[in-house]
């Protein structure tokens, strides 16, 4: 009876969550920064709750959306305790350069 509109193929939301997954693993291998590395890992994350909500949408369940609610919550205790840990680091080395971390192993 009711027929769910979508507008948007869901071929688009594949595209544009893979692109932003590569954008992150690109920027967490490549980069030296441990707060662009932190932000590179909530991309990762983003993209897979978007193509979570998009599949939910898609096929008219709300589990998709529920598990994406979950992750929310999980990354942003990661990210909390990731910048607890980085204020940590960086009181000791003065840098947010990951290179620097070898020396946290004394």
């Amino acid at each position: 009876m009711l027929e769910i509109v979508r507008t948007v193929p869901i071929e688009y939301y594949l595209l544009y969550s893979s692109i932003l997954f590569c954008i992150g693993v690109f920027g967490v291998l490549t980069r030296r920064n441990a707060i662009i590395v932190l932000m590179c890992i909530e991309l990762m994350l983003n993209a897979v709750n978007l193509l979570l909500a998009a599949f939910s949408t898609y096929m008219g369940d709300a589990q998709g959306q529920i598990m994406v609610f979950f992750i929310m919550v999980v990354a942003a205790a990661e990210a909390a305790v990731g910048l607890g840990i980085l204020v940590m680091i960086y009181r000791n080395t003065k840098s947010t350069d990951i290179s620097f971390l070898d020396k946290l192993r004394n």
